[in-house]
């Protein structure tokens, strides 16, 4: 038997700034065990001569010691003391295995998962809070965290036992009848609370539903630029991908028919076009449809930041044409409220709800109980449509100091397009570009994002910027344009 004289213990103490004495005490002899100073089966010594040595009261060396064996790093013998055990939680640095250079641990990825892995993710953020021109992040400064704070509390105080129990996979009811009355009114569809299944934000909706209707090698169509999110929800459903090109019309649906016609899927943005920006007109939907019905394909929607929108009409979505049950609805409340709060949902047909709804209880058994119940108080309670009426004013706000900060340091170098719906804007570049600006203002601490990001084939993409204007305040969006100014001309010169 091996023992450890206390006089031996390896412990530096720092009383003014190394924190209280008893996890420091613990923080030491647990990294003498695991770093093999101490060998398993080591009798420690008593808690008296760990305090003598050390200098320390003995509730404090008690206590210490008391964590080490809670935790399995000692275990005492009666009569005997106490000892280093010999099945430590943690693995000996010594049992590590050395992996020989160049030889893989692993076997390789399959096909899909290497296939995903290598999809563009659109544009790459600098670290940090938000900053001019995020693409893809609302007015998180805007938002009205005193009230969401008190809304939280008041359902804390009242929780039950029962809401601490597994939920239901659709989602909680009444949140779901909250949506399907507000999607009635604002999105100009119909729906019933039944057709509604909560997910864990848009992208999990993609991924579901593309998981659901799609065998691997099934074609779908896809946007051409089109969002990085629902590029990686078909690849990693198998799919094979159809790029369909977007005119000033959106979907060109001829142009799908004549690469390749057929398709089990089609995704869509057609109330706002990602990242083009532009809707999708009447006689596109229908001819959408038409070839859906056609191909017995289903339609994707996502319907993402319809509710923003400067002097433009509002256009019903495109669920709300469908007569032969072929739209899959997706919403997300990362853009209209905060990107944290991982909630969305999916309008299905009938015959199709409890299909999804087991396959999103298989993927994560339920969304949030708590993030629903108080988002549910925040629709029913009539904030949420205050929020949006608010919203749309600041961000028109914005939107113009964009505007004015590119005509007046960007001289014509940047050109914005004309914005009628969403959060961000399309800026073509003149004589320069598109991905050694946004090489040049990253330098700078401002996030720019080349167009080309989102094409199948980025070489066709035009010279173009997408800059998201709703986390910019004006007076930071004016001082990020100068940046975006300088950025320019040193692309230029270089």
């Amino acid at each position: 038997m091996r023992e450890w004289p206390a006089t031996n213990l390896l412990i530096r103490l720092d009383p003014r700034g190394g924190g209280a004495l008893q996890q420091q005490i613990y923080a030491g002899v647990r990294r003498a065990i695991l770093d093999g100073v101490i060998a398993p089966g080591t009798r420690l010594p008593s808690s008296r001569a760990v305090a003598e040595d050390l200098g320390v009261s003995r509730t404090t060396a008690v206590l210490a010691l008391e964590q080490l064996l809670a935790e399995g790093y000692l275990a005492t013998r009666p009569g005997s003391g106490t000892f280093v055990a010999t099945d430590l939680p943690d693995d000996l640095p010594q049992r590590r295995v050395v992996r020989a250079s160049g030889s893989p641990r692993h076997p390789p990825l399959s096909r899909r998962g290497t296939a995903l892995a290598a999809t563009p993710t659109g544009g790459q953020r600098l670290p940090g809070p938000p900053r001019p021109f995020r693409i893809g992040t609302p007015g998180v400064d805007l938002f009205p965290v005193r009230l969401w704070a008190q809304l939280l509390t008041r359902r804390v105080r009242s929780i039950t036992s029962a809401q601490l129990d597994y939920g239901e996979p659709a989602g909680l009811r009444a949140l779901r009848e909250a949506i399907a009355a507000h999607v009635q009114a604002a999105r100009g569809t119909q729906c019933e609370a039944d057709q509604v299944v909560i997910v864990a934000g848009a992208q999990q909706g993609l991924e579901l539903s593309c998981r659901l209707l799609l065998d691997p090698g099934d074609r779908a169509w896809m946007e051409d630029p089109g969002y990085p999110g629902a590029r990686s929800a078909l690849v990693g459903a198998g799919a094979r991908i159809l790029p369909v090109r977007v005119d000033a019309e959106g979907l060109d649906v001829e142009a799908g028919v004549r690469g390749g016609g057929d398709g089990r899927l089609v995704y869509v943005t057609p109330s706002h076009q990602y990242p083009l920006g532009v809707p999708m007109s009447l006689p596109r939907r229908l001819a959408l449809l038409r070839w859906a019905s056609r191909a017995r394909a289903w339609v994707l929607e996502d319907d993402y930041d319809s509710e923003f929108r400067y002097g433009a009409r509002p256009i019903p979505c495109l669920h709300g044409l469908d007569v032969d049950g072929r739209v899959i609805y997706v919403g997300s409340f990362s853009k209209t409220l905060f990107p944290a709060l991982r909630l969305g949902f999916v309008i299905v047909p009938p015959d199709l709800q409890d299909r999804l709804v087991a396959a999103r209880a298989a993927a994560d058994q339920h969304p949030p109980a708590l993030d629903q119940v108080v988002l549910t108080d925040f629709i029913v309670e009539g904030h949420f449509a205050r929020h949006l009426r608010r919203m749309r004013a600041r961000y028109r706000e914005r939107l113009e100091a964009v505007s004015a900060a590119a005509k007046r340091f960007c001289a014509g170098a940047l050109r914005l397009r004309p914005v009628q719906t969403g959060l961000h804007v399309v800026a073509d570049l003149e004589g320069v570009g598109a991905v050694a600006v946004a090489r040049e203002a990253a330098a700078r601490g401002v996030e720019v994002t080349p167009l080309s990001a989102y094409y199948a084939r980025p070489a066709r993409a035009p010279d173009a910027l997408v800059l998201g204007f709703a986390a910019a305040r004006p007076e930071a969006a004016s001082r990020a344009m100068e940046r975006v100014a300088a950025a320019i001309q040193a692309a230029r010169r270089a």
